[in-house]
């Protein structure tokens, strides 16, 4: 009886979805369509948001700090295009990297001090707690941007996947590329935003040439470099899209591929190393040691205690 109550319950469900999809069509679409447009302005919100500057809260706090060390226009560049490629695009991030640089040697050293544990060597301690925090920041946002890089790596071979349909299916290559930064927004951020700012730079009057050189620039990735170049030589050229996009894609696959590969060749040299140090001496204590226990009680009984 239950069963039938259960499959009746059912039936009636999808009769009445069936009556629902075939009357009301037109306001499922319509939902539909205005779903579609609201994540699709969550998108360029989140990419306004990205570009847009920061509170200038933050900034009046370490700009005091950001001011003690020395700079000079060389620096200051070479350290603006690390932060472009970690991500950090906002003017308040050289002021915030330089102001990092003076406040975390002074919470280490404070640490140090409040803890003391420098015990007699309060000189070797707080020089180290200065040299370590001046040195933090810039180890950290070293960390940061091969973290990025990695994603950027990894989520590179779906994104072309997802051109090379687009640029099938009739699209050109500023559509395509558009409608990857959208597709991808939840997948890869990164990716996306990276495209998504490709497009405003065209969009402002760059040329595609220079913005597809700044995307290499700005990632400093050399698979983003080679298909940066191929994208330029199929456009001067006049070479089809898809196809070069088709051919690209099967050589980042067949070199993942062989990198993985070689990723597990190194695998049993590197196992030498915790097999020495860990593994054969608990196998020699676990199969030697009753061998020497007993040769010693035995020798001990022969020759006297």
């Amino acid at each position: 009886m239950t069963v039938l109550i259960i499959a009746f319950i059912g039936t009636f469900g999808l009769i009445c979805s069936a009556v629902l999809l075939v009357f009301y069509r037109d306001a499922v679409w319509e939902r539909f369509s205005a779903l579609v447009d609201e994540r699709l302005e969550h998108s360029k919100s989140s990419l306004v948001t990205m570009l847009r500057p920061k509170s200038p809260a933050m900034e009046q706090i370490i700009q005091p700090f950001a001011n003690v060390l020395p700079r000079s226009t060389h620096d200051v560049s070479a350290l603006q295009k690390r932060l472009i490629r970690a991500g950090f695009r906002q003017d308040s991030a050289v002021n915030v990297s330089y102001g990092a640089k003076v406040l975390v040697p002074l919470v280490l050293v404070v640490i140090v001090a409040v803890t003391q544990v420098y015990g007699d060597a309060p000189f070797l301690f707080f020089t180290a707690a200065i040299g370590i925090g001046f040195l933090a920041p810039d180890m950290w946002l070293r960390k940061y941007t091969a973290k990025r890089q990695l994603k950027l790596k990894m989520g590179l071979p779906e994104a072309l996947d997802l051109m090379v349909v687009c640029s099938e299916a009739g699209l050109s290559l500023d559509q395509a590329v558009l409608r990857v930064s959208q597709e991808v927004r939840l997948s890869q951020p990164e990716l996306a935003d990276e495209f998504s700012l490709l497009m405003l730079e065209q969009r402002a009057g760059r040329p595609r040439r220079e913005a597809l050189d700044a995307l290499a620039e700005r990632t400093d990735i050399e698979a983003i470099r080679a298909l940066v170049n191929m994208l330029v030589q199929a456009d001067t050229f006049g070479t089809s899209i898809a196809k070069t996009l088709r051919v690209y894609s099967d050589t980042m696959r067949t070199r993942r591929r062989q990198q993985a590969e070689e990723r597990a060749a190194k695998t049993t040299v590197k196992l030498v190393f915790p097999l020495v140090v860990f593994i054969f001496p608990s196998l020699f204590v676990v199969l030697l040691g009753p061998a020497m226990i007993a040769m010693s009680e035995g020798f001990s009984g022969v020759f006297g205690p």
